[in-house]
């Protein structure tokens, strides 16, 4: 605890100090330069200190700074100026202007505007009410990229971010799956993801499964922060994954687009959405509307989502925006195949009444308040009420379906919460600026969850059909935080940033459930229903610390260590299910994990980020495979395993082929590589069976690469991706009955696709999976299984886009 003191006596001192060195105001307005117009709400970026700040409805700015060279930067969402280098001495008024024929230099890439030629950045060492100064972070422009955006294909939108395993499940991507560093891809539950800054997993500490996937033709970014994000953001071990959708036009009241996309299987898909700046409103709304079929039967699908947000700027330091998401979709799933039955024929399906119904709602509302130039508030107020409904028949797919009533499991949730962060920049020593940020977070969820009996159709009927219940849980969950990070800056090279963060954590369980034992013969020899009452409190308080070296201006190396945790989930604490288990002493989980790398940009040639990492985990939760000793059946049981160590490392460049070889500048020619090792193993288990075992779903070996073409108003990109053989339970099983346990082999995958934008219309084409390869990416225990699951064959896709 005497570092905690020590941490904690440096941050109370820090925000105590009184800066006595002399500030200069620096202010101006920002004009169109084609026009001389003021652009409102400009963003002004000063490069020396990484800060931006935005303009009002009238374009004026205003910053204190202190003595010395600045670099300005003024942009919009949508256009960029030129850096603009002034000397500071005394107060002084500098306008700037932005030339609307420029290419956009937005916010988070303006510290180098170099890197904004491959669309792929770590993020600013302070960013809005954030600081990510010494962290593992990656910021993907979706605007910069060619790829399926229509269907979501995260394999080609995640193929720069490092050392991600992807499950492919299905062609439709509403539903998205990526794990890395030894941990579960299953619905991104191991990052805590957000969109625009805040929830939307089903239940961020008991249930943090995430049934909704922002469309990414509706993103402007996608960031990622890895483990050492838990002290701003929860206690998630894979990090913060959050989609940033886009914002109205700046500079037109109104702005509409429409993309309607047709690919195999007959999917289709309608994008539509419509933006604009009125007076000191700015507004962004989309509706997107999709349905088809996977490569196997009973595979459709139709999904329907909604998205509305409204931004008041009510003073020059005061803004209001409110935002409502809405998604819903009914689909049917093919369930799962045995490794013979992939071997023999990976387009078939032996269930055709397995259904999965999702009702996704959420309102937000966030505060922003400039209080001074050095002082500013951000409050973001979330609420979630949404459904989840799984239907069908769980028995692993070598056994046929006895058309008898069906598994019907259903989820209601209900979460409030609000985050709250107060900034604070100071200078301790002249001409170093340093920042504090503080804030807590209060959380109070209400998951209901129960599984019962449905009907024996085949049809999508989410009632149950008898009072017969094989449980029924009210799951309350409590959550208050607290946290705070001091970004020192001790000399013009190197920062280092501690920070502290304190957890109150309450979960509970009320309900019963139903013990049912059968004979050999299937035959019920014995039927009792058990009451449980839980309810579970802990605190405890992470600790971290981060630092970065400028070793050149455009180079910089970064360390980082945080302490990190993971509650049990309601999952983890009851569900029937034939080929799944619980072990009734879970305990929680906690651990540590850590970077060290080096990032930076060579001129315009290339962007790089390689690093080497390491997470512990003490108890964590796994999956192994057992027999039962009646029954002579096998299952999997999810238990805390042992503590596991993943050690690795991550690389990714993007290079500019037109410098490398001197090649034209009519044209831009760029290739990318993202590699990745990662060696994670069970230690230290009380079953010998275990230890040095691999950690299930971890790829030894991530590697994918390409190359892209862009020539007025042509885009051309080609992908390939490789995961290497690994294993899919933590005895390393090659193969169980069933197939809900075994190998996973390695498998490959090209991509291409092309875009060509003329005038008002915008044309995009290309092949998913160009070899038809056939493969797949997980083994199920439960939907959409139990079984193998295949991944989607190859997709020819066509888009049309209408920009009025």
């Amino acid at each position: 605890m005497k570092f905690f003191k020590y941490i904690l006596l440096i941050l109370i001192f820090s925000f105590l100090y009184t800066n006595a060195n002399t500030s200069v105001n620096l202010s101006g307005t920002v004009y169109y330069n084609n026009s001389g117009e003021p652009v409102a709400s400009a963003k002004v970026f000063v490069r020396e200190i990484n800060r931006y700040m935005q303009a009002d409805i009238n374009g004026r700015y205003s910053i204190d700074l202190s003595q010395g060279d600045y670099t300005l930067i003024a942009s919009t969402d949508d256009v960029s100026g030129y850096p603009k280098t002034i000397s500071v001495d005394k107060t002084k008024e500098v306008d700037l202007t932005i030339d609307t024929m420029v290419t956009k230099f937005d916010d988070v890439l303006i510290e180098d505007t170099k890197t904004n030629r491959f669309g792929m950045s770590n993020m600013l060492p302070v960013d809005g009410a954030s600081i990510y100064a010494g962290r593992k972070s990656e910021s993907l422009y979706l605007d910069n990229l060619t790829a399926n955006l229509a269907s979501n294909n995260a394999r080609q939108v995640f193929s720069k971010f490092s050392g991600l395993n992807i499950w492919e499940n299905d062609a439709s991507g509403i539903q998205l799956n990526i794990g890395g560093r030894g941990l579960s891809p299953n619905r991104v539950s191991n990052f805590n993801t957000r969109q625009n800054g805040y929830d939307i997993a089903a239940d961020a500490l008991g249930y943090p499964e995430s049934y909704y996937t922002p469309p990414m033709e509706a993103l402007e970014k996608i960031e990622l922060v890895r483990g050492a994000a838990s002290l701003q953001y929860g206690t998630q071990f894979g990090g913060f994954l959050n989609f940033k959708l886009k914002d109205g036009s700046k500079v037109k009241p109104v702005d509409i687009i429409s993309r309607q996309s047709m690919s195999s299987y007959d999917n289709f898909s309608s994008f539509n959405s419509i933006g604009g700046t009125y007076e000191n409103m700015n507004y962004y709304g989309f509706l997107q509307y999709k349905k088809g079929n996977d490569f196997r039967p009973n595979s459709n699908y139709n999904a329907l989502t909604f998205f509305i947000k409204n931004a008041y700027q009510i003073t020059n330091d005061l803004s209001i925006t409110a935002e409502f998401t809405h998604m819903n979709y009914l689909a049917q799933q093919s369930g799962g195949l045995t490794d013979a039955m992939f071997l023999d024929n990976p387009e078939q399906s032996v269930r055709d009444r397995n259904w999965f119904s999702v009702n996704w709602d959420i309102l937000a509302a966030v505060l922003d308040y400039k209080i001074n130039n050095d002082l500013k508030l951000n409050s973001r107020v979330f609420y979630l009420d949404a459904e989840r409904d799984a239907l069908g028949y769980l028995i692993r797919p070598d056994r046929a379906d006895p058309m008898e009533d069906r598994t019907l499991i259903k989820g209601t949730f209900q979460n409030l919460g609000n985050e709250t962060r107060l900034l604070y920049n100071y200078n301790m020593v002249e001409s170093l600026p340093s920042t504090l940020l503080t804030g807590f977070r209060i959380y109070n969820g209400r998951t209901l969850q129960s599984q019962g009996f449905g009907d024996s159709e085949s049809g999508a009927n989410f009632d149950y059909s008898s009072n017969e219940m094989l449980n029924d849980y009210t799951n309350p969950s409590m959550n208050y935080a607290f946290f705070t990070e001091n970004l020192f800056k001790l000399s013009p090279n190197l920062s280092i940033t501690p920070g502290i963060r304190y957890e109150r954590i309450t979960t509970g369980s009320e309900g019963y459930y139903s013990n049912i034992v059968k004979d050999l013969a299937g035959n019920v020899i014995k039927q009792e229903t058990i009451s449980e009452d839980r309810s579970n409190t802990r605190e405890f308080i992470l600790l971290g610390v981060s630092a970065g070296y400028n070793i050149a201006e455009d180079l910089e190396t970064y360390i980082n260590i945080s302490q990190n945790y993971r509650a049990v989930t309601f999952n983890d604490m009851r569900v029937i299910n034939p080929n799944m288990r619980i072990d009734s002493d879970l305990r929680d989980e906690n651990g540590y994990s850590g970077d060290i790398g080096i990032r930076g940009t060579v001129g315009s040639l290339l962007y790089f980020d390689a690093n080497f990492f390491y997470l512990y985990y003490y108890d964590k939760i796994g999956t192994v495979l057992k027999e039962d000793q009646e029954t002579y059946t096998s299952y999997v049981l999810k238990t805390n395993i042992s503590d596991s160590r993943s050690v690795g490392a991550e690389i990714f460049t993007e290079m500019n082929m037109n410098t490398l070889l001197g090649l034209s500048n009519g044209y831009e020619l760029n290739y990318f590589f993202n590699g990745s090792y990662t060696n994670a193993i069970f230690l230290e288990s009380k079953e010998a069976a275990y230890n040095n075992k691999k950690v299930e779903y971890t790829p030894p070996i991530i590697f994918r690469t390409g190359v892209s073409y862009k020539e007025e108003g042509f885009s051309a990109a080609l992908t390939y991706s490789y995961t290497m053989e690994h294993f899919s339970d933590a005895t390393n099983a090659i193969s169980a009955p069933g197939s809900i346990s075994g190998i996973i082999p390695s498998y490959d995958v090209f991509d291409l696709s092309m875009s060509y934008k003329f005038d008002l219309f915008k044309i995009e084409t290309g092949i998913n999976n160009i070899l038809d390869n056939s493969y797949f990416t997980r083994r199920a225990t439960g939907y959409p299984g139990p079984g193998i699951i295949p991944a989607m064959r190859r997709s020819i896709y066509f888009t049309v886009g209408v920009t009025p």
